[in-house]
């Protein structure tokens, strides 16, 4: 069946996300234990104490939940959580996905056929009009092309695909626009295209919001195409996070004497397809399954266990900075599988602990 969120879960759903160290790995676990916003909010306080936290957990008030709906309605933007129908497919099948996304045009377009096309800001005159020739070849054989309004690359792919649509992913809100002289491409992108944000309206993004918008970059895509990158790039960032999500990663050769080539040719190096043009991406997606349909997740109750003192302990001190899989931290305690999960959620709660995508945990 379609799944709507009535007003009040739908609140709930945004409190939830935007309460204080819960990321879309601790939602998604929380979702999966309680079955639904509203229990798992009533159930964060004893969580965040028993992992350790002295003080009360910041959770988002009636007040900033009223400002951030009005604020998107403002705008015409609609809020969708990852449980809806209408979330795109794509960025459902991520593991976890986004628990919400703003998204302001034409929503219809994030379940269309995507393809990323991203690269570098300062970019050279072919690399733009090769980015801009490929959007438009692919636009025309059907597919979306998302980027991320950045200079250079990114904004000579909105512009070859406006005609046959595009979707800008914002580091910030919905409404924060950069650069600055991008607001006229911007516009033409809200009005003809769409623009999706996991941020609130009225965010203005800083540096630790460019990876979350590189991974709905990738994650709206069932391809991605670098086509002009230095070694040390953003866009190498998104390609990495599309081959971690078994997304297609394609880029474009170029001049070893150009640093700008260095980062594509390294992806080519590393395995990534060549892209010469559209023809090379369309192969590639050829045989591509689609993505699942979202699910009901918070109307599905998984099993849970109660971590006890002990194992709690001993799972906080096999943590370090160094990322490791959960699944390591199982092995490694010896206990069930469902009881190591919601020990690591309480410590996260409680900032002792950070939940990566990809089955990854570190210390906080």
């Amino acid at each position: 069946m379609p799944i709507v969120l009535s007003d009040a879960e739908r609140r709930d759903w945004l409190r939830l996300a935007r309460t204080e160290n819960v990321g879309p790995v601790t939602f998604d676990q929380l979702i999966q234990r309680f079955a639904t916003a509203k229990d798992a909010l009533a159930a964060l306080p004893g969580l965040a104490a028993r992992g350790g936290r002295s003080g009360g957990l910041k959770v988002a008030d009636d007040t900033q939940i009223d400002k951030e709906l009005a604020d998107g309605a403002a705008l015409g933007a609609r809020l969708v959580a990852s449980c809806e129908t209408l979330f795109p497919q794509a960025l459902a099948a991520l593991d976890p996905p986004p628990p919400v996304i703003w998204v302001r045009g034409r929503i219809e377009l994030l379940d269309r056929p995507t393809v990323a096309v991203v690269g570098a800001r300062v970019a050279s005159a072919g690399g733009q009009r090769f980015a801009r020739g490929l959007a438009a070849d692919l636009g025309q054989s059907g597919h979306v092309i998302v980027s991320g309004l950045a200079r250079g690359i990114d904004a000579a792919a909105h512009e070859g695909a406006m005609p046959t649509g595009t979707v800008a992913v914002m580091g910030g809100g919905v409404d924060d626009i950069y650069p600055p002289e991008h607001r006229d491409l911007y516009a033409r992108i809200a009005e003809a295209g769409c623009v999706v944000s996991e941020s609130e309206p009225g965010r203005t993004a800083v540096a630790r919001d460019f990876p979350r918008r590189n991974r709905i970059i990738s994650g709206l895509s069932r391809a991605v195409v670098v086509v002009e990158a230095e070694l040390r790039s953003g866009s190498l960032i998104t390609a990495r996070l599309a081959a971690e999500q078994g997304r297609e990663v394609l880029a474009v050769p170029g001049s070893p004497l150009d640093p700008r080539a260095r980062g594509t040719n390294d992806l080519i190096r590393q395995g990534a397809a060549l892209c010469e043009g559209a023809e090379d991406v369309l192969r590639a997606l050829e045989g591509l399954r689609g993505f699942r349909e979202p699910g009901a997740a918070p109307y599905r109750r998984a099993a849970a266990a109660e971590p006890d003192d002990a194992l709690r302990r001993q799972v906080a001190a096999l943590l370090s900075p160094t990322p490791v899989s959960r699944d390591e931290i199982v092995r490694a305690t010896g206990g069930p599988a469902p009881a190591v999960f919601a020990a690591l959620v309480e410590l996260a709660l409680a900032g002792r602990c950070e939940l990566l995508s990809g089955g990854m945990v570190a210390a906080g």
